[in-house]
């Protein structure tokens, strides 16, 4: 997972995979969900990011240890 901030357009990407998005749909004001063409999530927009969240700080809590490629 990586998250893209654009101060320019003040909006935060969250990208949950790699592959192409083949489609767009807003889920709620402000918030749009980008899908593969298999219909699976590969990211998250967030238009205004900085008035709806805290982006002075990134806290992860509990995540599955990293894997050594195969």
């Amino acid at each position: 997972m990586k998250l893209h901030y654009y101060p320019e357009t003040d909006s935060l990407y969250i990208e949950l995979s790699n592959a192409p998005g083949a489609e767009t749909r807003e889920v709620a004001e402000g918030l749009n969900v980008d899908l593969d063409a298999a219909g699976n999530v590969v990211g998250f927009d967030i238009d205004e990011a900085s008035a709806k969240l805290d982006l002075s700080k990134i806290e992860t809590i509990a995540l599955p240890p990293a894997h050594a490629a195969e």
